[in-house]
């Protein structure tokens, strides 16, 4: 493709990086990208991900901006209030950059929608907040053979994973979700706000790595850290042969959703 003038100024510090050059920048714009939730985590993925010029952004959350919302939700403005997250998310985009097209789902992602809306897309991240959302992300992805990131947060951890076809999958590391109430929600032990921007922004590296094929994506590794003592620890996993969605007999071969609560990530 053949890049404006502007365009070269902008994407200028992406052009002068030697694993990324003109090339991978003519891959971050071709790209499209599904981010899942315009929350905590959601905010600061698409925020980079619009500012590294990823050509189509899809943005699917059914919720509306809260008060609360804002501690951590970069990308909500308090204008925003009571407005679609998914409209508000737009907004910020456009005003970011316009060689972004925005694609938005006021909607939830379920068992019925998900093999429909992530078939259009190159990479699946997710920015949600509720482990069965997170498994069925896992899921959908996992049969649909589509490339995904997953991230949590709670109190003042956060967690991390990347998965390609072959490699482990969320499941492989924690086999179903745990039973409703064992784990408190955001609501109810809190989050610090900026555990949402610490964990974001990884995985939106992480979207940018796999464009560009530079380094080395955090596949059959689960990345882990504390804001508090800002330890960060990274487990190696491998790709589970019980694996009931990825193993060799697997169990799960379509989508079922599991009762939701609010949040995830056990704290460790």
């Amino acid at each position: 493709m053949d890049f404006t003038g502007e365009q070269i100024e902008r994407y200028s510090r992406h052009i002068l990086l030697q694993d990324i050059g003109v090339e991978g920048q003519e891959k971050i714009l071709n790209g499209k990208v599904l981010v899942i939730g315009a929350g905590g985590l959601g905010a600061p993925i698409l925020l980079y991900l619009a500012a590294a010029g990823v050509g189509t952004l899809g943005v699917i959350d059914g919720d509306v901006v809260d008060l609360s919302n804002l501690q951590r939700q970069v990308i909500h403005f308090t204008p925003d209030v009571g407005k679609p997250k998914v409209e508000s998310a737009k907004e910020k985009i456009n005003q970011i950059n316009p060689d972004v097209k925005v694609v938005t789902y006021h909607e939830f992602f379920t068992a019925e929608n998900a093999f429909d809306i992530i078939q259009d897309y190159d990479f699946i991240v997710d920015g949600t907040d509720n482990f069965p959302v997170k498994f069925l992300i896992n899921d959908a992805c996992v049969l649909a053979g589509k490339p995904f990131s997953h991230g949590g947060i709670l109190r003042f951890d956060g967690q991390t994973l990347t998965h390609l076809p072959g490699t482990a999958c969320y499941r492989c590391a924690f086999h179903s979700p745990p039973p409703p109430n064992a784990v408190p929600t955001c609501s109810q032990a809190g989050v610090l706000g900026a555990i949402a921007g610490m964990l974001g922004t990884i995985q939106a590296a992480e979207v940018l790595k796999y464009l560009t094929g530079a380094g080395d994506l955090l596949t059959n590794r689960l990345l882990t850290f504390n804001a508090k003592t800002m330890n960060f620890r990274t487990v190696n996993l491998k790709p589970n042969k019980k694996c009931p969605v990825c193993g060799e007999h697997p169990t799960i071969t379509e989508l079922v959703e599991s009762e939701q609560a609010v949040c995830e990530l056990k704290s460790k």
